[in-house]
């Protein structure tokens, strides 16, 4: 499970750039996975939520995971027209060319994170 180790790396730079900003606690993590990223969001989250029992970098166990979901969009280079592909290779609904362009669907990012200045006893 290659979540493990995408959460992990996730989890350190984060916490490396919410020390470097004077924060004590990462409250949580926003993630933006497409349908074609080849991550789960489940077993992102069953990550997070291992990495966060440890409490690790700057996680506690209150600290929360939001995956934001991007759909797939391909947009046939020939006909125009937009369509959910199944696959990277996408084959157009409406000409029934091998011509689809992917607008959106690979991303795997961190959007944002939210932390805390206060320290807590």
């Amino acid at each position: 499970m290659h979540e493990m180790s995408l959460m992990h790396e996730i989890i350190q730079l984060v916490s490396e750039d919410a020390k470097s900003r004077g924060f004590y606690k990462v409250k949580q993590i926003q993630v933006i996975v497409g349908d074609l990223s080849n991550v789960l969001p489940d077993a992102l989250e069953l990550a997070f939520f291992y990495f966060s029992k440890k409490k690790m970098g700057l996680l506690d166990e209150e600290s929360q995971l939001k995956i934001i979901h991007e759909k797939a969009i391909a947009q046939c280079q020939t006909c125009l027209h937009k369509f959910e592909p199944d696959f990277r290779l996408a084959l157009c609904p409406k000409c029934g060319l091998l011509n689809g362009f992917l607008i959106s669907g690979e991303t795997f990012q961190v959007e944002s994170y939210e932390g805390s200045d206060e320290i807590e006893n």
